[in-house]
């Protein structure tokens, strides 16, 4: 009987969908392999480790999204998408049942859409995503700058409304506002006295996307508001240095690529400002260049160089050199390899004491954390990727 019910249900469901015109798909992702890293920080010290690692090239996900034509070229759309780690389990983002995205809208044929809920912000879509070796290749979260302070991945904002365009002509706008649900968030400036982690978080983020023939360009600025209380907390250090107490991060990037034959070259240049509640401000600015080539129809190649300088309150240097080599079984499963090395140098006074910068490979939601004192870091990975 129960069996009957449920049977009678999905029916009833499909059949409403196909009478509204509507679509349903679900989808996702696993990405699961084995990686080493040196100079892990360990209770005996700077370690080499073998570990099985979940999501890097791709957070695991699965999701469901759909639209309903409502005539006129009007549509409502939604999307709900979960992260977790096929690894053990776990839910992902701070352990939120749809934390990637969870957001429904309207959108309008030949202008585009307006959405509410959790989203990307633009520094993701129209730059970190097109222009970033962590967004193009299989190098994934081991491959964006240093603990993604420029917000190239795993960067989205609750209670968002965003504004998003058709594509004209080639061209892409977009733009959004996240409330902090805070009471007096518009009775002025933020207190500068607040502490970090007190409230909630509230952001807005502005960018567009032009693509002609073989040149693509994407720029993007993003504004976030005492990154520490978000619903989960943004990353605010880098490796070893303890940025700690932001009132906002401001970062503006811009990226490019250009398709050669069977290359794809491209670039990217942010600039990050790290505003503490109190003290010196801080500026992390990261350069990049990479190339993809496709070496066979189901064999790409990736090598990229990446270089990130710390100044003001904070100071040093990271520079990041990768490549990646990934076998597609199919269109949607593919087998990889790749390597990184990370050199740091610089240091900065705790407490009076010169503390040396250490390396750290990886994004917010991959980060391998180096040993006190470790200024290098070599991490290589074997993995399998699968999307259905």
């Amino acid at each position: 009987m129960q069996k009957k019910l449920i049977c009678a249900t999905v029916f009833s469901i499909s059949s409403t969908f196909v009478h509204a015109q509507s679509s349903v798909t679900f989808y996702g992702l696993l990405d699961e392999g084995i990686s080493y890293a040196n100079h892990v920080t360990t209770a005996n010290g700077p370690q080499s480790k073998v570990f099985y690692g979940s999501g890097v090239n791709g957070g695991d996900r699965w999701g469901i999204k759909g639209q309903e034509d409502l005539g006129g070229g009007w549509k409502a759309i939604f999307n709900l998408e979960n992260g977790f780690n096929a690894a053990t389990g776990g839910l992902g983002q701070g352990g939120a049942l749809f934390g990637r995205q969870a957001f429904v809208g309207l959108s309008k044929d030949g202008i585009g859409a307006i959405a509410f809920g959790r989203q990307y912000v633009f520094s993701q879509t129209f730059v970190g995503n097109e222009f970033s070796v962590g967004g193009l290749s299989a190098l994934g979260n081991y491959g964006f700058h240093p603990n993604d302070l420029d917000m190239f991945t795993s960067s989205r904002v609750n209670n968002a409304i965003k504004l998003s365009s058709v594509d004209f002509r080639g061209l892409r706008l977009g733009a959004m506002y996240a409330f902090s649900n805070q009471a007096g968030a518009f009775q002025g400036s933020l207190p500068t006295t607040q502490a970090a982690n007190a409230g909630s978080s509230s952001a807005y983020s502005v960018g567009s996307h032009y693509a002609n023939g073989p040149l693509s360009i994407g720029i993007a600025y993003t504004s976030l508001n005492f990154p520490s209380a978000a619903a989960p907390a943004y990353p605010v250090n880098i490796a070893n240095v303890n940025t700690n107490g932001l009132r906002r991060i401001n970062t503006f990037g811009v990226g490019a690529g250009y398709k050669l034959g069977s290359a794809y070259a491209f670039g990217n240049w942010t600039d990050t400002h790290l505003q503490p509640v109190s003290g010196a401000q801080s500026t992390a600015q990261s350069a990049e260049l990479g190339v993809v080539y496709a070496v066979t129809p189901l064999l790409s190649a990736t090598l990229d160089d990446a270089y990130t300088k710390l100044s003001g309150g904070f100071t040093g240097k990271w520079n990041q050199v990768s490549g990646a080599l990934a076998y597609f079984l199919s269109k949607r499963t593919q087998v990889y390899v790749l390597a990184i090395y990370q050199n740091a140098w610089g240091n900065n006074r705790v407490n009076g004491v010169a503390v040396p910068v250490q390396a750290a490979i990886g994004s917010s939601s991959s980060f391998v954390a180096t040993s006190a004192g470790s200024n290098n870091q070599f991490v290589t990975r074997l993995g399998l990727q699968v999307k259905f």
